[in-house]
């Protein structure tokens, strides 16, 4: 038999009986998928020593890859991590369920009974990289709104992955629900992820999650609808009538805070009549933050050390204690520059000048906008939405961050007494 063959039938048996465990799951009962998350709790606070022994694996051969700060931090998986997991299981736990929920409904002139309810998609690929938390949140997430959920995280996290899958099939089994409602991809094979994308007849929706690279490639490759979860070259603007005190606070906390992030804020644009301009470009060098801008710039701040822009220039999505600078002319110049090189992801104003703020709002048009507050708290548990499959930078079928009843699409149930159409 030849590798190609046997690819195609790796990935093909792992779809069809996805396919297969999303038809059994339609019948779950809420209070059969939450006990599966309690019983994964337990088995990740019994286990939580070989969990991160695998995950020191991974430490250890992502070090030889010499990969990024950036992506050896979304890898590390100490007693925090699994804390922060089980806290989030907890959170899904107590989350409503959104499978029957009925959005409208009523009768209709000619007495037909007619509701638009919840339903799970069906079968959900998930492509990410790194973070090995995503194998829980996700399957969570999938669980709880019953659809079958397929994983391919990147060969860094193959360890932590394959350990953390391991244990949610074994709470699946406890509880009477099918293995394969969560499956691992776990080869990296690049052949692998091609088939993965054209099962169109298993799967429903593949959801990318990484960088650039893994957005454009599933794009372009994928017969399965595509929800992107892109890069985040976020904003923040701060405007000649900002307070200096908030300005600060949110400033740095948006960079500083988790610079490794999508939500981490990659450009500050400074209003050129803001007067206090270099004590915020001061208080970023003290954090650690390197400078970047082009020449405009410099040449409007003499006194600053600035280093040069990257050659992505303002695109630059840096996940590191760097940030593009861009001095602005006023609102109508930091909605320019917005426009031009944003990702969609989140952008933050600062100002007291509601006028200023409402014209922001009306105007830029990404997933999440923030009036004086960190573009940090651009995350699916900061909102109130418990775990996330991640934040969708797209606009179809969901925008922000990916919660559970955007794991759902809708059917009408229409119940009549023996009617029919003239």
């Amino acid at each position: 038999m030849s590798a190609t063959i046997s690819s195609d039938n790796y990935i093909f048996n792992m779809a069809k009986s996805a396919k297969d465990a999303s038809v059994a799951l339609r019948a779950a009962s809420t209070l059969q998928k939450n006990r599966v998350l309690e019983k994964l709790i337990t088995l990740l606070n019994e286990n939580r020593d070989q969990i991160k022994k695998e995950n020191q694996r991974d430490l250890e051969e992502a070090r030889k890859m010499d990969l990024s700060e950036a992506m050896i931090d979304r890898l590390v998986l100490n007693d925090k991590g699994v804390d922060s997991i089980i806290t989030s299981l907890q959170e899904i736990i107590h989350l409503k369920d959104p499978v029957g929920e009925v959005i409208s409904g009523g009768v209709l002139p000619n007495g037909l009974h007619s509701v638009k309810v919840r339903v799970p998609i069906g079968v959900i690929a998930i492509i990410y990289e790194s973070r090995p938390n995503v194998t829980i949140d996700v399957g969570a997430l999938g669980l709880k709104s019953s659809n079958a959920v397929i994983l391919r995280g990147g060969k860094e996290a193959l360890y932590s992955n394959t350990i953390l899958a391991k244990f949610f099939q074994q709470a699946l089994q406890a509880e009477g629900l099918p293995l394969n409602a969560l499956q691992l991809v776990e080869k990296s094979d690049r052949s692998l992820l091609l088939e993965l994308l054209k099962r169109n007849k298993e799967i429903d929706l593949i959801v990318p999650r990484g960088g650039e690279g893994l957005i454009s490639f599933v794009s372009e490759h994928s017969l399965i609808p595509v929800v992107k979860h892109d890069k985040g070259v976020c904003h923040v603007y701060i405007d000649r009538d900002a307070t200096k005190e908030i300005a600060l606070a949110v400033t740095i906390n948006s960079k500083v805070q988790r610079p490794g992030v999508c939500n981490a804020a990659e450009t500050l644009l400074l209003d050129e009549k803001l007067a206090f301009s270099t004590d915020i470009l001061q208080h970023l060098q003290q954090n650690r933050v390197n400078l970047r801008a082009d020449k405009e710039t410099k040449d409007f701040f003499k006194e600053i050390s600035f280093m040069d822009l990257t050659e992505e220039g303002y695109e630059k999505e840096y996940l590191s204690l760097d940030i593009s600078v861009k001095v602005v002319r006023g609102l109508e110049g930091a909605i320019s520059h917005i426009e031009r090189y944003s990702s969609g992801h989140s952008e933050a104003i600062i100002s007291d000048n509601y006028t200023t703020v409402d014209k922001f709002l009306e105007r830029v048009d990404s997933a999440a906008l923030f009036v004086n507050a960190s573009t940090r708290f651009h995350d699916g548990g900061q909102l109130g939405l418990g775990a996330e499959v991640g934040i969708s930078t797209g606009k179809l079928h969901c925008r922000g961050p990916m919660g559970l009843s955007d794991l759902t699409t809708t059917k009408y149930i229409v119940t009549g007494r023996g009617q029919i159409r003239t």
